[in-house]
């Protein structure tokens, strides 16, 4: 059987820059799509195919896809990871800004994964592997679109499981927490930039911190790690059907099963007020 074969979105950094790595060393043939191919010449350098890859871009998903089924007739794993994180009021935040939100986070994932599916089908078997966040299961002040995306893409994936199973597809989703990459920098950036100068800028400037911190914080987690979550989600011959992964992931997630909505509010905001100060 020749080598399974894996495209990997968003991957000139961060996760999707470690998950290509990662997949690479454990034998797949990959191919790591992203806007900014420079970025991922280290990736090509270790045998790694690049492609120049916008998933806000009909023309160029279908033909990043056709692309390597022409080369290879097959794609055994999606892993669906680009993705940002645009912040601010909802009162501040541009519609066309929340639109691309959705774009980026929501659409291209779901457009790209319809591409590969036909090809999956056809071989009975394949892996989508959709890269959500601790964020589709909690949620931040001044983080509503955001954080609507991330809800979306766990309803999504989870529909998906259940009507790909049929066809020898498996659907895994990756919650990360904290991770330390360019993303929360960004993140916080768009924030102060959105509203840390009108009526929200108190909670925004706390808020900005909070996700600035994590570049470098001990509280997050390098990207290698949620890499691995990936890589067990690709291999396993029974994948999870979500990864909670990171410093922090499941507390948060069985805080915000357990706790009555207030009592997370007020708990979560304490902690922000500390860590953003």
């Amino acid at each position: 059987m020749s080598q399974p074969v894996a495209l990997v979105t968003g991957a000139s950094a961060g996760i999707g820059f470690e998950a290509a790595r990662k997949l690479s060393e454990h034998g797949f043939t990959v191919y790591a799509g992203a806007r900014r191919v420079a970025k991922m010449e280290p990736l090509k350098a270790s045998g790694v195919e690049v492609l120049e890859l916008d998933v806000t871009d009909e023309a160029s998903m279908a033909a990043a896809v056709a692309t390597i089924l022409e080369a290879h007739g097959r794609i055994d794993v999606l892993v669906n990871n680009a993705g940002y994180g645009s912040y601010g009021s909802l009162e501040e935040v541009e519609p066309a800004e929340g639109r691309r939100q959705f774009d980026v986070n929501v659409f291209g994932l779901a457009r790209m994964t319809q591409l590969v599916l036909p090809a999956m089908r056809a071989a009975a078997q394949g892996r989508i592997i959709n890269v959500s966040s601790i964020g589709g299961k909690m949620y931040e002040p001044l983080g509503s679109w955001y954080h609507a995306t991330k809800f979306a893409v766990e309803g999504l994936s989870d529909s998906l499981r259940l009507e790909l199973k049929p066809h020898g597809i498996k659907v895994s989703i990756i919650e990360p927490a904290g991770t330390q990459t360019e993303w929360g920098g960004i993140s916080g950036e768009s924030l102060l930039a959105t509203s840390g100068h009108g009526p929200y800028r108190d909670q925004a400037k706390i808020v900005a911190a909070a996700l600035a911190s994590t570049a470098g914080s001990d509280r997050s987690t390098h990207p290698e790690v949620v890499a691995d979550a990936i890589v067990h989600a690709a291999m396993a011959a029974r994948p999870k059907t979500r990864y909670p992964v990171g410093k922090g992931a499941r507390a948060i997630v069985t805080l915000r099963r357990l706790l009555p909505d207030r009592v997370f509010d007020a708990v979560f905001w304490a902690v922000y007020q500390r860590v953003g100060r």
